[in-house]
């Protein structure tokens, strides 16, 4: 006798279970017990045996009827997400597409931040998994091998990226996190695992700085022909992208020209955005000293998020209304970033703050981002559709991520709270639209750079003429803008998922009030939009035209 509703929300369950075996690391970050103490094995025949399951899961389920809507979406996200995940795999571009914000080393060192230390069996599995590191490394030494045999590579700019991070959890990262989690007299083991799992990271920085970056390509960007099937991946729409491209531009014009008339506001006309915003950032008024005053801070805002919101709004469920920040290890990449909680939610949902090393902080550009991480933007979000287990699937739930749906609505949360007057601050106003205008550019120069489009002055974007529009158009810092690029030339066709994304968000909201008309009601709306899961933008909207309030 079935406990699940049908037969395709069991095949996801089993998905789900059979992929946690085979990834340690993905069962921690879903709250699977078991495997805690281990870690990945990244070698090309690790990754085959997956796909191989991949395969099997793909052709069962492609075989199975839906018995309704539920079951007709949740079928089709699953084919879609499966299919998806194979052609980066019989491509190889699973494994030569990397960089600092997404790399097997990177994956490592953000598991441990969701792993318990409270009690002694918690921290030995801590300090297994630290032992673990150095072969969890070797084996993807030996994929990076092996796709060097086949004479594929990944560019110069991302290896050094990566030996870069790689040095910097190698030289203190590791034991840093050890002396917080208890002291060497008391768990010595774990600070030895801690000294071991450096060693580990400094030889595997060394390795792809002496030997794998010298060979590896010289160009920058992948190109049209690997472009497309990445934006495609990442957005869940069939893209124009010169379309695209051109209004990437269209719309960081009018955000300037907004930025332009709030500096205005600030008695600053006549200044160049990069003046205004340096005068932002130098100001008092939103000034927060310390890390633990700026925890504090986001967490106390996100609260205020909720009270304002929560029945007005959106229809926010008591056991997701807290969402955790925490300040993210050394080595994450520039940008705040959000983990969504453990199935059962005993670990909440939370937002990570990178300090680069700095102890002061304002706030004018923090507040948009806080709203797109925590609520109503990721937060809300993920966490809405963890807990929806009665109308999706547990692959549904956990793995069906879409940057364009996902990403999408966290700059539509955005938006929206700047409808509800959020921004009457100028300086907040300011720092939102320094938001949009960092995501309108890189719709700009990642589909540029990757496709070999001409800059504003016709010449081939490249990392410096992008370097110098994050900061004179996106008011970017200069050491988040490198991080910017590099990230973007790392992970082509993530980077337009958010503008792409908001535009759909966007566009489904007013075709359904124009709809409806007076029968619209935005609560119901977001509550409808939210539970529906996850989902690539083409299908979502084709989803959402059906909506009847």
């Amino acid at each position: 006798m079935t406990t699940h509703r049908s037969e395709i929300f069991a095949i996801s369950d089993e998905y789900i279970d059979t992929l946690g075996r085979m990834s340690p690391m993905n069962a921690t970050a879903l709250g699977i017990s078991g495997y805690d103490h281990l870690l990945d094995d990244f070698s090309v025949a690790a990754e085959t045996k997956a796909a191989d399951y991949r395969r099997d899961v793909l052709n069962r389920v492609k075989a199975m009827t839906p018995i309704d809507d539920i079951d007709r979406i949740a079928r089709e996200v699953l084919i879609e997400r499966v299919e998806a995940a194979l052609k980066l795999f019989d491509s190889k571009e699973a494994f030569i597409t990397y960089g600092p914000i997404a790399n097997p080393a990177a994956g490592i060192r953000s598991i441990f931040t969701l792993m318990s230390t409270d009690s002694p069996e918690a921290i030995a599995n801590v300090t297994s998994r630290l032992n673990a590191i150095g072969k969890a490394l070797d084996s993807w030494k030996s994929t990076l091998e092996d796709m060097h045999k086949q004479g594929l590579g990944t560019s110069r700019r991302q290896v050094l990226g990566v030996s870069e991070q790689l040095e910097v959890h190698g030289s203190g990262g590791y034991a840093d996190m050890a002396r917080s989690i208890d002291s060497e007299s008391k768990y010595p083991d774990l600070h030895l695992a801690a000294q071991n799992a450096e060693a580990a990271c400094l030889s595997m920085s060394a390795w792809m700085k002496d030997v794998h970056a010298p060979r590896s390509v010289d160009v920058d960007g992948v190109g049209a022909e690997r472009y497309a099937p990445w934006a495609r991946y990442f957005t869940g729409a069939n893209l124009d992208l010169r379309a695209t491209y051109e209004w990437g531009i269209e719309d960081l014009n009018q955000i300037n020209a907004r930025m332009f008339k709030a500096a205005e506001k600030l008695g600053l006309a006549g200044k160049s955005l990069k003046e205004v915003a340096e005068y932002c950032e130098d100001a008092e008024l939103h000034s927060i000293e310390g890390e633990e005053a700026l925890l504090a801070k986001l967490i106390e805002f996100t609260e205020q998020a909720v009270a304002r919101l929560d029945g007005v709004y959106f229809d926010i469920d008591p056991r997701i209304k807290f969402c955790d920040a925490r300040i993210a290890p050394e080595g994450s990449a520039a940008a705040p970033y959000y983990m969504p909680p453990s199935e059962d939610l005993s670990r909440p949902g939370t937002t990570w703050f990178p300090t680069l090393g700095h102890t002061r902080f304002n706030f004018w550009h923090i507040a948009s981002t806080w709203y797109h991480e925590a609520v109503p933007g990721h937060h809300l979000q993920v966490a809405t559709v963890t807990i929806e287990a009665d109308r999706l699937t547990r692959f549904q739930r956990t793995e069906a991520w879409i940057s364009g749906y996902g990403e999408g609505w966290a700059l539509y949360a955005e938006r929206f709270m700047d409808e509800l007057g959020a921004f009457e601050d100028p300086a907040y106003e300011l720092g939102y639209l320094s938001g949009q205008a960092l995501r309108a550019a890189r719709i700009i120069v990642d589909i540029g750079m990757h496709c070999g489009y001409e800059d504003f002055e016709g010449k081939p974007w490249n990392a410096d003429s992008a370097f110098n529009l994050m900061v004179d158009r996106a008011l970017l810092a200069p050491d988040f803008a490198k991080s910017e690029i590099d990230r973007y030339l790392g992970w082509p066709g993530q980077a337009i998922s958010y503008k792409v994304g908001e535009r759909v968000w966007v566009r489904t909201r007013e075709d359904a009030k124009k709809r409806l008309g007076d029968k619209f009601d935005i609560k119901a709306w977001h509550n409808y939009a939210l539970k529906i899961g996850p989902m690539g933008l083409d299908p979502f909207e084709r989803e959402m035209s059906t909506y009847k309030g």
